[in-house]
């Protein structure tokens, strides 16, 4: 163990990958990847479920090391992941006191510094200087009151007894990400921030990472977010070349310059395919004439076919090379999510709330009906009640008050927030299992365009974060809902796969309830009713 005394290096916040490549299991996972960011500047990292996003969290992080390339970090890191460093004992003060151990640290290194220039001892003047320029960069005097400010500003437990087993996974994460906007670190890796943020603390983020003074890296579905904050975009997916894009300019022009560069590629394709088509037909010509060169009629000029013999056998041997030369790029056609056809009842009430709350959870009483092709909104704060309210009218929790009257044959199918999957078994089990046990056909799970090859035979433990939750879609759309009910269903999807769902919703026989902090779904959704708890 370090010294009190010894001395940190200050150093600016920078961020810089080279040449990164790494695969899990023999599968490229990151290839190619470079990157500088400095002070200053805000990276978003961007690309279907599955590209390397989180990964790339991590190796930036110091997590995993990568099989080639070079990382560069300088100054603290703090990093917000999908897992709580902590155990359901340990207290919200614990992971407070866990994400501000830089800032400690940093002011424990001045204290013993100022005790040691007080005492004379050698070299003191040096360690002051060093550990104040330390807690200066993390601006450590005033990182308690930036917790408070944000633990208020996201709605977060402040009581710092308080077990974290006490807490519901938002409520977690929200402590944690208070703690990490207020810790100063020069460099921060965020990994969906905005899940579990209602809109005062969406905006209270958006305002922090405007004004960080160092390096922002982040992964977000939240489209919002990303038009807000980033001024460069780095895209893992595939492009011409096979290898990353960083784009300049912030989000808005990161999305023409994708549009233009597939527009290019697919242009580059088409051309390619014709002049394959050509050099094909010019071999099938070569191959005729040297058939045809090869069967003189009889009578004359036997010689002089066959003096041309050679030439044409030279002609053919060329346009078999150029043929097999001439490689055409494909174009990984983009996944598209084809939403299965749902059923509908028209003329009958599939679910009907009246006058239900939930002690301590759904305080003000709800009324709603329900039929085929309806459309609601749920809105409100965090803790107002609305993931409450979807379990309820999924059947899954009992009111406290109030009736819930459902539809005998009308299937109802619920998306939570979280996935609670088995993790030995693979996507493509569950998935057929739950056709069978709806007694449902359609389309397989291949053809949702929701999981890959590779993601469907893999078991559940294996899968990404944002796989998993493209897993629990395409399960609750196993059923054939009537009714649809989707809890943040933006949460961990990108976005392209967020625009084809909420267009899918939009046009879908059967009733859907959403309840939603994104901004641009709601922005998407603006035209259906609305119920504000």
């Amino acid at each position: 163990m370090s010294s009190p005394l010894s001395p940190a290096p200050v150093r600016a916040a920078h961020v810089r990958l080279s040449g990164v490549h790494l695969s899990f299991g023999g599968r490229p996972v990151l290839s190619g990847v470079d990157l500088v960011a400095a002070a200053g500047e805000r990276v978003a990292l961007v690309g279907e479920n599955g590209r390397g996003k989180t990964t790339l969290l991590r190796v930036l992080a110091g997590e995993l090391a990568p099989d080639q390339g070079e990382v560069h970090r300088s100054g603290s890191v703090g990093v917000a992941d999908q897992q709580i460093p902590l155990g359901a004992t340990d207290t919200v003060g614990a992971l407070i006191d866990l994400e501000l151990a830089e800032v400690r640290g940093a002011l424990a290194r001045l204290e013993a510094a100022t005790e040691a220039i007080g005492a004379g001892r050698p070299g003191a003047d040096d360690f002051f200087a060093a550990a104040l320029a330390d807690a200066e960069v993390l601006d450590a005097w005033d990182a308690d009151r930036r917790v408070e400010v944000s633990l208020a500003a996201l709605n977060a437990v402040d009581d710092r007894d308080r077990p974290l087993g006490t807490l519901s996974v938002g409520q977690r994460h929200r402590v944690r990400l208070a703690c990490l906007l207020g810790a100063g670190h020069p460099v921060l890796l965020l990994d969906e921030p905005t899940n579990h943020l209602d809109a005062a603390g969406l905006e209270h983020l958006t305002e922090r990472l405007r004004a960080h003074p160092g390096v922002v890296v982040l992964v977000s579905h939240d489209r919002a977010l990303l038009a807000d904050v980033a001024t460069t975009v780095v895209d893992l997916d595939p492009s011409s070349d096979d290898r990353p894009r960083v784009h300049g300019g912030g989000y808005a022009a990161y999305v023409e310059a994708r549009r233009a560069e597939r527009a290019r590629w697919e242009a580059s394709h088409a051309e390619q395919i014709a002049e394959r088509q050509r050099l094909a037909d010019d071999l099938s010509a070569a191959r005729n004439r040297l058939r045809d060169n090869w069967r003189p009629p009889k009578g004359t000029g036997r010689h002089v076919r066959a003096t041309r013999a050679p030439g044409l056998v030279r002609a053919v041997h060329r346009r078999q090379e150029d043929l097999a030369e001439h490689v055409v790029a494909v174009p990984p056609p983009p996944v598209r999510f084809v939403m299965p056809e749902l059923p509908e009842r028209r003329g009958a009430t599939l679910l009907r709330a009246a006058g239900v709350t939930v002690a301590g959870r759904l305080t003000s009483p709800v009324d709603l009906v329900l039929e085929s092709g309806d459309r609601l909104v749920i809105t409100g704060p965090n803790g107002a009640g609305k993931s409450t309210l979807l379990t309820v009218l999924a059947g899954e929790l009992e009111p406290e008050t109030g009736t819930v009257t459902r539809s005998r044959s009308a299937r109802i199918g619920r998306l939570a927030q979280e996935s609670d999957l088995p993790a030995r078994r693979t996507a493509t089990e569950l998935y057929d299992e739950q056709l069978a046990r709806a007694g449902t056909s359609g389309p397989g799970l291949g053809e949702l365009g929701l999981l890959g090859g590779y993601d469907r035979r893999r078991p559940v433990a294996e899968l990404s974060v944002g796989a998993r939750r493209r897993l629990d879609l395409a399960l609750v759309l196993a059923r054939r809902p009537h009714v649809v009910l989707l809890d943040e269903p933006t949460n961990h999807l990108s976005a392209t796969l967020v625009d084809e769902l909420t267009a899918a919703l939009g046009t879908t026989p059967a009733a859907v309830v959403i309840a939603t902090h994104d901004r641009q779904l709601s922005r998407d959704t603006e035209s259906w009713p609305r119920l504000a708890l």
